[in-house]
């Protein structure tokens, strides 16, 4: 029995933004590792202003204590880089890929379990953001902070 299901939302989350890529875009596991000044990322379970990957809550679902529910929040990051100072273009960007995200975890004729991460808990959804602009030395840039809350049977 799971003690938890964030290892496989978080797996899932992953999977269904890698597949099919984002053109221009790299999807990556946690914080980033190497340079990044110059490309587009989506980052899972990672924020700039923190190390916190994941929350969750847990409680018995019924008398017996035999399953429990968890309720699940995953932080992630879209971070864009312009080259140039224009921020309209970066924040654009920025916005566009969050869309993106929302509408991966959205139920599609060619995706049906999206909301549910591919069975990996009952339901997921996108649930708030925050958007954090700055200039850099690489030009303009957009990061938009958010979270994905899920909730889960175990």
């Amino acid at each position: 029995m799971a003690t938890s299901a964030v290892p496989g939302v978080i797996a899932e989350l992953l999977s269904i933004l890698r597949t099919p890529a984002i053109p221009d875009v790299d999807v990556i596991d946690g914080p980033p590792t190497d340079d990044v000044n110059t490309q587009d990322l989506i980052c899972i379970g990672w924020t700039p202003d923190g190390d916190q990957a994941a929350e969750l809550q847990q409680n018995f679902n019924a008398a017996g204590a035999r399953t429990r529910d968890e309720t699940i929040a995953i932080t992630g990051t879209v971070d864009v880089w312009s080259g140039d100072s224009d921020f309209a273009a970066a924040r654009g960007r920025v916005f566009a890929l969050l869309g993106e995200i929302e509408q991966r975890i959205r139920a599609t004729g060619p995706n049906p379990e999206a909301p549910t991460l591919n069975g990996a808990v009952l339901w997921a959804h996108l649930t708030s953001g925050a958007l954090r602009q700055s200039y850099t030395d690489q030009g303009a840039r957009a990061a938009l902070s958010f979270t994905v809350s899920c909730h889960a049977r175990i």
